[in-house]
């Protein structure tokens, strides 16, 4: 590149926000141990290197709580496994020298990650690779490099602890050549709202000058002119604005400027999102995720643990409407022991209820649980990927069984609500067809990709993977229409509801409730005042 030329590219956004900063280039270890060609040496320093790699990572645990600890928790638990490192350790038994058995045992494992067509397992790359390198400079005596603040992070990926490591308190942002929309970092990023930009490409790898960083809309220029970085200040100084001035009404009740009552509830996923969220700024909790209480790798949650879960959300909510879907695995959301292997195209294969109901324990101890919390509050139970009409009527039956169990053993319990998610183009099309469920709540990114025919992780097709494509807006309309006409409330929780350029539309389409991203709050509630 010439000289005060500037380079734009385009990438899929991780995290939303705005960035200008220099680049701080991410390296894998490059360094070699000097090798002592006396294989119990290489052993025992191998040992001694993950064990200094797993006091790392528990120290690091106790700086950091909720997601991040439990990610961390995951990657000390596959150091601890002795299935990791076992042929490290034989093949330095055969005299290969402790960093390139490690290397070597790894490889292999990394390299299946990254060619799987889930885009969940190539995401896991990142975790495996960081673990590796982690091990290695405890191997060869290199210290980590200093990561500054204020900085953009580039690189091919970027592992979890890295990203924890980091001291975010000036600023900072994320360019990946690589990377994924749904890794650990990219969950990490959108958490502590640092602007992520992934699937860059080769371009931006060996940048080394400034980088403007657009997390919203996956744009970068690399090394902005002048002019330009003046532009992206202005822009970045009005966003810091508009996000202040949102928030001034953050506690307001949610109406049109007209004055018509909006209902504006939020999608949660993890407990702890709530130590963070005043319950006074939303209407309930329109989305729990239930998913993450089944952490992939790790045993599944009983009854009782969904129990205590579920009932804190119900709880923080005091007495507003809290609907928790059920499991919404499979797809780009796998579950060791739960999902399938190898399928073909994951998306649409046995995923959400389909897989639910092919595991009646599983379902059945999740529903009971479910049954247990309604005691305590207004709560609502919500079913993903409903195609026909008997997956609710199954899921029907067997709620009912459990409420029925319940009773028989004294313990307290309430049937609750029975909706939907209308997210199949089957159901959208013919909603007529689920007139026995208790409410409809539009999950708009998988209609958007099923309705489009495109992945919403692919920038190859990105600007197919359109929410505002006729062919979605007028589904929705019909949906809205056909509840509004029968009496079932109506609802859309997806990436839709969050953006304020489709907040007209959606309001004119018939909704009048909406589930957003706890972020997004106050800019939908400050949107909605000037309709």
């Amino acid at each position: 590149m010439k000289a005060g030329m500037s380079l734009e590219l385009q990438g899929i956004g991780a995290s939303d926000g705005l960035f200008l900063g220099p680049v701080r280039s991410l390296h894998a270890v490059t360094k070699r141990r000097i090798p002592s060609s006396d294989s119990v040496a290489e052993r025992e320093a191998l040992t001694a290197a993950i064990a200094a790699a797993i006091a790392e990572l528990s120290d690091l645990m106790t700086q950091v709580d909720g997601d991040a600890a439990d990610i961390l928790a995951f990657q000390v638990a596959m150091l601890e496994d002795d299935s990791l490192s076992a042929p490290a350790l034989a093949s330095i038994e055969t005299g290969e020298p402790a960093d390139i058995a490690w290397t070597a045992a790894l490889h292999p494992e990394i390299e299946g990650y990254e060619a799987s067509d889930d885009d969940y397992f190539r995401a896991r790359a990142a975790d495996l690779k960081d673990l590796r390198d982690r091990v290695l400079r405890h191997l060869v005596g290199e210290a980590e490099t200093s990561r500054s603040d204020g900085m953009v992070l580039v690189g091919d990926d970027l592992a979890p602890t890295i990203f924890l490591e980091t001291d975010w308190s000036r600023g900072g942002a994320i360019a990946l050549s690589g990377g994924s929309t749904t890794s650990h970092v990219a969950m990490l990023a959108r958490a502590r709202g640092i602007p992520m930009v992934v699937g860059l490409g080769d371009a931006i790898v060996g940048s080394t000058g400034m980088l403007a960083i657009d997390g919203a809309t996956g744009r970068v220029i690399v090394d902005p002119h002048p002019d330009e970085c003046s532009n992206f200040r202005i822009r970045h100084a009005a966003d810091v604005e508009r996000r202040r001035a949102e928030n001034h009404h953050l506690l307001d009740p949610a109406r049109r400027g007209s004055g018509e009552r909006i209902e504006i509830l939020i999608n949660v996923a993890a407990v702890e999102e709530l130590d963070h969220i005043d319950v006074r700024s939303c209407d309930g909790i329109g989305l729990m995720r239930s998913e993450f209480l089944f952490r992939d790798g790790a045993p599944l949650p009983d009854e009782e643990q969904q129990y205590k879960a579920y009932r804190r959300f119900v709880e923080w909510a005091d007495g507003r409407p809290v609907t928790i879907r059920t499991l919404d695995i499979g797809g780009d959301k796998p579950v060791s022991g739960l999902t399938p292997v190898g399928e073909r195209n994951p998306f649409l294969g046995l995923r959400g209820v389909r897989l639910t109901l092919s595991r009646p324990d599983v379902f059945r101890t999740q529903l009971r649980a479910l049954a247990r919390t309604a005691a305590h509050g207004p709560l609502k139970i919500m079913i993903p990927m409903v195609t026909i009409p008997a997956e609710l009527d199954q899921t029907a039956e067997l709620l009912d069984a459990c409420v029925a169990e319940l009773a028989q053993e004294g313990i307290a319990a309430i049937r609750p609500p029975l909706g939907i998610m209308v997210e199949v183009p089957a159901v959208a099309i013919a909603p007529d067809f689920f007139s026995k469920a208790d409410f409809f709540s539009i999950g708009s990114n998988d209609l958007t990709q099923y309705v489009t025919a495109t992945s919403r992780d692919d920038a190859n097709v990105a600007p197919l993977n359109d929410a505002g494509h006729p062919a979605v807006t007028r589904l929705i309309a019909s949906v809205a229409g056909y509840g509004r006409a029968q009496g079932i409330p109506v609802s859309l929780c997806g990436d839709m509801a969050s953006d304020p350029q489709f907040l007209e539309g959606l309001l004119d389409a018939g909704l009048s409730s909406l589930s957003v991203a706890p972020a997004r709050l106050g800019r939908i509630k400050a949107a909605l005042r000037t309709l």
